[in-house]
């Protein structure tokens, strides 16, 4: 059966603080009135093909789509060291991650193919922790998916604030982020009362959806693998996730 037809593109926006900001909007061609909006936060190599091509398939699913950009300008490496400085100059500011994050939220939020009352995030490593935080920061939204994300929190979420159910998904082999973080993450949405359900893959190591990740890995000389199996049943999980937060 064909895909159904979509209409995907490059937008400009702009952050509060007069950063120009790059996204790939995707939009379902054909809609019955307004459809669910989902936002993808993406790796810290900045708005690669992958995050556009996540997009570019939730758009084929019948939602519309934005993979954001934070860096601004659409700034893309495949330098880990590069990526990390990006990263770390954004995670030494986390109110300004937030405001483009957010910004990128409300520019699909906008669209008038969008229903903005039923808004998600998705975040893949870095994105996972920053939709995350978007989500413990209180933003709008219906649900919040991470893959292979970073867990640990811009401030712990309070009880009684976080919005969104939540759906983690968890490679058992992930080095950078430990079953020991993940853990603290139980721990932190226990105490807050948050909705959260978490997948934890055997053999599955960090950035395991991504295809290049093997790629990257031998580039930069870190522990990354794409595990095809994992990637599927994540992103199954995550539809049908969708699926029932959005009825």
């Amino acid at each position: 059966m064909a895909q159904p037809a979509i209409d995907s593109h490059e937008v400009r926006y702009t952050s509060p603080e007069g950063t120009t900001l790059v996204g790939h909007l995707a939009l379902p061609k054909e809609t019955n009135g307004t459809v669910p909006g989902i936002i993808v936060c993406p790796e810290w190599w900045g708005l690669t093909p992958y995050p556009k091509q996540r997009a570019e398939e939730l758009a084929a699913q019948g939602y519309a789509a934005l993979a954001i950009d934070v860096y601004g300008d659409g700034k893309v490496t495949d330098q880990a060291s590069q990526a990390n400085e990006w990263m770390s100059d954004l995670l030494a500011n986390q109110d300004l991650l937030m405001q483009r994050a957010k910004a990128g939220l409300d520019f699909l939020a906008a669209q008038a193919e969008v229903d903005a009352s039923r808004m998600a995030a998705i975040g893949f490593c870095f994105g996972g922790k920053i939709a995350l935080d978007m989500a413990r920061e209180g933003y709008d939204l219906k649900g919040v998916v991470s893959f292979h994300g970073n867990l640990s929190p811009k401030l712990p979420a309070k009880a009684g604030q976080v919005k969104a159910e939540l759906l983690i998904e968890h490679g058992a082999e992930d080095s950078m982020v430990s079953m020991q973080s993940l853990e603290q993450f139980r721990q932190e949405m226990d105490a807050a009362q948050v909705r959260y359900h978490v997948d934890v893959y055997p053999g599955a190591k960090h950035g395991f959806t991504n295809p290049v990740a093997d790629d990257r890995a031998r580039l930069n000389g870190i522990d990354l693998g794409f595990n095809a199996q994992a990637a599927e049943q994540s992103g199954q999980a995550m539809l049908a996730f969708f699926k029932r937060i959005f009825k």
